[in-house]
């Protein structure tokens, strides 16, 4: 298999004839790509879609209308008043706990299985630790100790984050439940004393996030759009952990 990466500038390449099938996209930059007579045979999309027509149609719509119908709980991610988003954040807070219960019930081993090279159960919970610690502990209240050294980082910041995290760490699963536990809490209690007033209160990030200024409903938002999208990674995964059987 050829592999292409960052350094590898394919911009405005064309691709006549050619055999793709089976080849993977990983945060890769496809803005503007234009597809013409292929077969998308057993295709799988995943990502930002904004934009995206298919014989003409936007489909971004049509997608998030049936995600909507499906999942009641991504109320959460059009929240932009206080009372909204405490009522999203307890709608997400019972998502996660019926699928931890659920992963409980599954083969010992099964949170450290990782599909497709995706990041694992375990894994998925420490990032989502480490996404807390930066919007929340970080920017929204401002603690200078914000950052419990077994959260995982997105790829694109884990050398600026290795000063604050411990990249090799092996955390055992229960200690993970817990972080993970005292982060929900965290949220929880800036959302029980939030106004509506307070959304828009300018905040400063950690100097590894691009953006310098932000407020305290984004920030919020943000971590919503986290915990909806990481906890849809990890349910897919977990069916082909299922559908595998071993």
């Amino acid at each position: 298999m050829v592999s292409f990466t960052a350094a590898d500038d394919l911009a405005g390449a064309e691709f006549v004839g050619a055999d793709l099938h089976g080849a993977r996209f990983r945060e890769s930059d496809l803005r503007g790509v234009r597809v013409r007579g292929a077969d998308l045979t057993g295709a799988d999309l995943d990502g930002i879609i904004d934009g995206l027509r298919i014989y003409g149609v936007e489909v971004a719509p049509l997608v998030a209308a049936e995600l909507d119908r499906r999942h009641p709980e991504r109320a959460a991610l059009r929240a932009r008043d206080a009372d909204s988003m405490r009522a999203g954040w307890a709608g997400l807070e019972a998502m996660w706990a019926s699928t931890v219960e659920r992963v409980a019930a599954m083969p010992p081993g099964t949170v450290d299985v990782s599909i497709d090279g995706e990041w694992s159960f375990a894994q998925t919970l420490r990032h989502l630790v480490f996404a807390t610690d930066v919007w929340v502990g970080a920017a929204i209240l401002g603690r200078p100790d914000a950052f419990h050294q077994i959260g995982v980082p997105f790829s694109g910041w884990r050398e600026q984050a290795a000063g604050v995290v411990d990249l090799h760490a092996a955390p055992s699963y229960p200690e993970v439940l817990g972080v993970r536990a005292e982060r929900v809490g965290m949220v929880r209690d800036v959302l029980a004393t939030l106004t509506d007033e307070r959304l828009g209160e300018r905040r400063e990030t950690p100097v590894f996030v691009r953006v310098p200024h932000v407020t305290v409903g984004q920030c919020l938002g943000i971590i919503m759009n986290e915990e909806w999208h990481h906890h849809r990674y990890a349910v897919r995964d977990l069916e082909a952990i299922e559908a595998d059987g071993s």
